[in-house]
């Protein structure tokens, strides 16, 4: 087996490679434009291979051709204009009264405009140079649209993220269990899902969760208990953004912008990684986000490989796995994976305080394909107007303006 990293200069990269001893990979393709990056991180990936024993080829390569030749897998995790975009996303549509976030709003739609056409230009190299039935599997942001994108332009590709696993992990620290035996079943889009229901050995504990850890679960949505209750579900992290915007705002306006914060981390990991002594991920990475990042890619990679088809929480069309959306919307559900692809657990129709706003995302997911692929401004506009978190016209006109010039941060 052959898998193919690009992007592989980003500081997720160790995470990432601690987990390969669970696969049977010959061979370990790592790309990256960024000469530096990638010789710093593809050295401490060596490193950490020799220690464990790794037996097969590692490359490193500027080359995306080279990386591709008859990959069977391609992961992409990829970042467009590194972390000095990533600010810009978030700082340009402060100023509008805009939540300004990498993945949710209208800086989530810069990235898509940025993101998409250099996503589907690998997988077209992907189509002609990788092996015969080769899967791509996306961790870029924003996962769903890029996902969408990658379905719409027919390759043959599935949505990861690691809000799922993350929250699996959180639950199997608070009753004490092992991870296997929890299912997570977590629906909407990506960044913008809700747990409906925890099966611990098939037994579905939601209620119980709730009741005896309400308070630390309240803590990981960013949300208050009174909420979750409400719902009857946990929102993913990110729907605070939506639950509690003009709080949130009023913070991002006073603070100081996650990609500074994060910029600093990755400068402070890449000169550990130069560390010729350093053999094994750092404990710093586990600030940089992304946890569980390589057992859920691992995890998804060895079902896909025919390993043993296992259940994976995966970004997919919906094709009537949500009631209420279209057939060809990318939806993040649970879903059985093996040689042939994620196949959706069936699911019980959303209730409509969930359903309403996740059609309405959807719809503007749709629309930042459109404007990804035409760049048209007038298309930008509509993406903006369908957002829920902007929706007005003067608003949306001067975010097209500011998020096309690309102003710099504050």
């Amino acid at each position: 087996m052959k898998l193919a990293v690009i992007g592989a200069g980003s500081t997720y990269t160790p995470e990432l490679v601690s987990g390969l001893s669970a696969l049977e990979v010959g061979e370990l393709a790592l790309h990256d434009i960024a000469d530096e990056r990638r010789e710093i991180v593809g050295g401490l990936a060596r490193r950490m291979l020799d220690r464990v024993g790794y037996r097969g080829r590692l490359e490193t390569t500027g080359e995306l051709e080279r990386a591709l030749d008859g990959a069977d897998f391609v992961l992409i995790q990829i970042r467009v204009g590194g972390q000095e975009a990533r600010l810009r996303d978030e700082t340009i549509p402060l100023p509008c009264g805009c939540i300004g976030q990498e993945t949710t709003g209208a800086g989530g739609l810069a990235k898509a405009l940025r993101t998409v056409p250099v996503v589907l230009g690998i997988a077209d190299e992907v189509r002609r140079r990788a092996a015969p039935g080769a899967w791509i599997v996306d961790f870029t942001n924003p996962v769903g649209i890029v996902t969408r994108a990658l379905l719409d332009h027919g390759h043959r590709a599935v949505g990861l993220c690691n809000v799922s696993i993350t929250f699996q992990r959180h639950v199997a620290q608070l009753l004490g269990i092992e991870p296997a035996r929890i299912e997570v079943d977590q629906v909407g889009l990506n960044h913008l899902t809700w747990v409906r229901a925890v099966r611990v050995d098939g037994e579905d504990v939601l209620g119980r969760l709730m009741a005896d850890h309400g308070d630390a679960l309240a803590e990981g949505a960013g949300l208050p208990r009174r909420l979750l209750e409400e719902l009857g579900a946990v929102p993913s992290y990110y729907l605070h953004y939506f639950y509690e915007h003009d709080r949130v705002l009023a913070e991002q306006r006073e603070g100081v912008p996650r990609a500074a914060e994060v910029a600093e981390i990755e400068r402070e990991l890449l000169e550990m990684y130069k560390d010729p002594s350093l053999n094994e991920k750092p404990a710093l990475l586990e600030r940089r986000g992304g946890a569980f990042y390589s057992e859920a890619a691992t995890g998804i990679v060895a079902s896909l490989s025919g390993a043993g088809d296992a259940v994976h929480v995966v970004d997919m069309r919906n094709g009537g796995t949500l009631a209420g959306l279209a057939d060809d919307d990318v939806v993040e559900v649970p879903a059985r994976v093996g040689p042939d692809g994620p196949v959706a657990l069936r699911q019980a129709p959303m209730a409509p305080e969930l359903l309403g706003l996740t059609q309405h995302v959807a719809a503007y997911e749709r629309l930042a394909v459109r404007a990804a692929l035409s760049g048209s401004p007038l298309d930008v506009r509509k993406a903006l107007l369908a957002h829920p978190l902007i929706g007005q016209d003067e608003m949306a006109g001067e975010l097209v303006e500011r998020l096309l010039a690309g102003e710099p941060v504050r």
